[in-house]
């Protein structure tokens, strides 16, 4: 069987590289290999290639049967195109120069146009960058204008509702110092109200006296009979009240030295 132009797989996972290799068609991927002729990278954009390009033309015009990625890579690094020029000039289609020459202008654009891919691709990423970091620049700046707004809505409020309460003070203030004359001109109402208060029931003892004689003064006007009842009752009361006068002073204690007079030398 005959030889093969393969990768070898080595790397972490997920993170592979690979070696370009000469090996037998019978070894495994990973196996034994005859000869290294470089290595392949895809984790990088544009993928990295290095690769011997003289030994790898000599394996091919040895009969060395590349596998289908590897036929990408020879293709890509122009091995196979420098393959095809050697035909060329084998058959006697053109010149080593003229081979050559084509060699040389097909390497050289293709160089330019891996580097403009490179260059546009680092140029994508710092525009990437860029937008990012002006992305989060505007959220930044955003969240400090929403922060200054709450932060003036809040003192706002803060000072709508101070400013009330120093009127409130000014108001209580002035309320003070109106009350202060208004007590002191209710003080004076207060004692001549009390006045007025300690004259009114004199005048209601008065009211009842005059309203007593206002009876009397009617008697005489009722009948002759009711008078001379009345003469009768007003009598004995007359009699009482007499008794009582003279049974006061018995009542008081008898000087020393005398005698108390009794009912007997009362009838002597």
């Amino acid at each position: 069987m005959p030889a093969r132009l393969r990768l070898q797989r080595k790397g972490k996972k997920r993170a592979p590289y690979y070696h370009i290799v000469a090996a037998d068609g019978r070894a495994s991927r990973d196996g034994k290999y005859i000869e290294r002729l470089g290595f392949y990278n895809p984790n990088t954009n544009p993928a990295s290639i290095e690769i011997n390009r003289e030994k790898a033309l000599q394996w091919l015009k040895n009969g060395a049967q590349p596998s289908d990625t590897m036929r990408a890579i020879l293709k890509y690094s122009g091995v196979l195109y420098q393959l095809h020029l050697d035909g060329g000039v084998k058959k006697g289609a053109l010149t080593q120069e003229q081979a050559d020459e084509k060699l040389s202008a097909w390497l050289e654009e293709k160089a330019g146009k891996i580097a403009a891919k490179r260059e546009s691709v680092l140029n994508d990423k710092t525009q990437k960058e860029t937008a990012a970091l002006a992305d989060e620049t505007k959220v930044k700046e955003d969240r400090a204008a929403k922060i200054l707004a709450k932060t003036s809505a809040v003192a706002a409020a803060v000072e709508a509702e101070s400013a009330p309460s120093e009127g409130d003070t000014a108001e209580a203030g002035q309320a003070e110092g109106t009350e202060a004359p208004a007590a002191e001109e209710a003080a004076p109402a207060a004692d001549a109200g009390q006045a007025e208060s300690s004259e009114a029931p004199a005048e209601a003892s008065e009211a009842p006296a005059e309203s007593s004689e206002a009876p009397a003064e009617a008697a005489p006007e009722a009948p002759t009979a009711d008078a001379g009842q009345a003469a009768a009752e007003a009598a004995p009361t007359a009699d009482a009240g007499q008794a009582a006068e003279g049974d006061a002073p018995a009542e008081e204690k008898p000087e020393e030295g005398s005698e108390p007079k009794t009912e007997e030398g009362k009838g002597e």
